[in-house]
């Protein structure tokens, strides 16, 4: 069997290629993905949606995908429950105000809307955060939070129609290369001729670059995210203390929803620890004493695709039609759809966008390009 393009990964990411690739007129599109859709990281998140971040790719990219992120439900025609609330970081620290006022300026520069306030003014935001020690914060009323599963099946939907064919409990096993050219898969005891495959499988695409005999860059790293029982709605920003790694949200049906960062060795352990249910309970009960007694009623655990610099690994490689579309180091969700749109730009034509330039894998040879700090949970 032959297909023009395999993507490898159905999350997010790998189907917002194929979609676009569809788009782009490409024909023979096959996605593989080893379990169910969105069972790695798209279904794990918690649908943060933001231009807040500390460099300039990453912002650059971000508001690009903001930008698609308020049509894409007319243009999946599927509602993907996007509502922009906002987010807000918090500094209980003066590195983490000193952060956050660099990153304000530079957002500026780059024509993103965020703002510097002060601790009362973040109290006017959420009045009922606890802002005892808080030296201030940033907020931007543009970002916002999405379904993840509504995304995942809004892409999945309309890459059918479009004719892709998505095979789930796929396992691709093996890339074909020769002569320094991707040939195509071994997919169970399939072989599959492609001009083009993408690696877009978020925690695991560190093994599919062992596939294809490249060293991977990106390792996967355990975090951990929790749900409580709903509440009457009270909270409208993705509130995020930058000072403890920790951010929390209220989704439409009330519930709770949020992380916090707690040291991981890189592995595919995925349980859920009493370690990180403690952490989280102590720092947002303090920040917010309104949900101390709430009751927690979902635990679980996923993969960040984790970079030296925190960057996705987006494009070609020096194997012949072997391109990335990874280690997005927790952001994968946020950046999809145009990272979606500029992969498959590089395939259907050639043309390799500017904004897809500093996150070349073979960047860390030189590790000239700077590292993207907002990285929480």
């Amino acid at each position: 069997m032959k297909a023009d393009v395999v993507v490898i990964g159905g999350g997010v990411i790998g189907l917002s290629t194929a979609y676009y690739l569809a788009k782009s007129g490409v024909e023979k599109i096959i996605v593989a993905e080893k379990k169910y859709l969105g069972s790695g990281a798209s279904g794990r998140c918690a649908g943060g949606i933001r231009e807040q971040f500390s460099s300039k790719p990453s912002i650059r990219l971000a508001k690009k995908s903001l930008d698609m992120y308020e049509r894409l439900s007319d243009e999946l025609n599927f509602n993907i429950l996007f509502r922009q609330g906002g987010y807000l970081f918090l500094a209980f620290d003066e590195e983490s105000m000193e952060e956050l006022e660099r990153d304000v300026k530079l957002q500026n520069s780059l024509n993103v809307d965020s703002v510097l306030l002060e601790p009362e003014e973040v109290k006017e935001i959420v009045p009922e955060l606890n802002i005892d020690g808080l030296l201030g914060g940033s907020f931007n009323m543009r970002d916002g939070i999405a379904f993840p599963f509504p995304v995942v099946w809004g892409f999945a939907r309309k890459c059918r129609k479009m004719g892709v064919e998505i095979r789930d409990f796929s396992e691709v096993s093996d890339i074909l290369v020769r002569d320094g050219t991707v040939r195509g898969v071994k997919l169970g005891n399939e072989i599959i001729g492609a001009d083009f495959v993408v690696n877009a499988a978020g925690g695991w695409s560190s093994q599919v670059y062992h596939m294809a005999g490249l060293e991977p860059y990106n390792k996967p790293v355990k975090h951990e995210i929790l749900a409580t029982e709903p509440m009457k709605p009270f909270l409208e920003p993705m509130v995020i203390d930058l000072t403890a790694g920790l951010y929390f949200n209220q989704s439409m049906r009330g519930e709770i929803i949020g992380g916090i960062g707690i040291p991981e060795s890189p592995s595919y352990q995925m349980g859920s620890s009493l370690e990180f249910l403690e952490a989280f309970a102590s720092r947002v009960t303090k920040l917010m004493p309104k949900l101390k007694g709430v009751k927690v009623l979902r635990q679980w655990a996923g993969l960040y695709d984790m970079t030296p610099d925190s960057l996705p690994i987006l494009g070609e490689t020096e194997i012949e039609g072997f391109i990335q579309a990874n280690g997005f180091s927790g952001h994968g969700f946020m950046l999809a759809p145009i990272v979606g749109k500029l992969i498959a730009k590089l395939i259907a034509t050639g043309e390799s966008d500017p904004l897809l330039e500093p996150f070349k894998y073979d960047r860390f040879k030189e590790m000239d390009v700077e590292p993207e700090h907002m990285v929480v949970g």
